[in-house]
């Protein structure tokens, strides 16, 4: 009994990491260059579980695994919207996105109109990325949140945009 009794701080403390690294937030390492310059393919960001307002812009992990790892992309278009690319310029219900995040050339596509709950979304490294142009729309649940935190390496700590 006296055992028991002893293990119980430690029980609670493991539940508390379990259930935190579930629902709210869990480290998440950066793989490949498809968000350069924004992230270089070595950080450790924190997942933020809880977040599923997705705005434009906004960096985000989606459960979809491409040669083991998640993917990490960046919201271009939202739910409802149309989406063109003409001359590597992207076009949001007929009016060009000022996209300050684009590295390299988008390329083109014809106009995509996307459901109540799918997302466009296309890595900074546009020549390289794997992302809404060649694996279609992202669903809603597959997002499993936003990064936005890096906390490794030291020297780049601090939040991402």
């Amino acid at each position: 009994m006296k055992i028991i009794k002893s293990l119980i701080p430690y029980l609670v403390i493991i539940l508390v990491v379990v259930c935190i690294r579930t629902f709210i937030v869990t480290p998440i390492v950066v793989q490949g260059e498809s968000m350069v310059p924004t992230l270089s393919g070595d950080e450790v960001m924190l997942l933020k579980k809880y977040d599923t307002d997705y705005k434009r812009f906004d960096i985000v992990v989606v459960n979809k695994s491409v040669e083991g790892d998640n993917l990490i992309k960046r919201v271009i278009a939202l739910p409802g919207e149309t989406i063109r690319c003409r001359n590597n310029s992207v076009y949001i219900n007929g009016k060009k996105l000022d996209d300050v995040y684009a590295y390299g050339d988008t390329g083109s596509f014809q106009e995509i109109t996307l459901g109540d709950d799918e997302y466009f979304l296309m890595g900074d490294n546009r020549e390289i990325s794997l992302d809404s142009r060649s694996l279609g729309v992202i669903k809603k649940y597959e997002i499993e949140g936003t990064v936005g935190i890096v906390i490794f390496p030291f020297t780049k700590i601090g939040s991402v945009k």
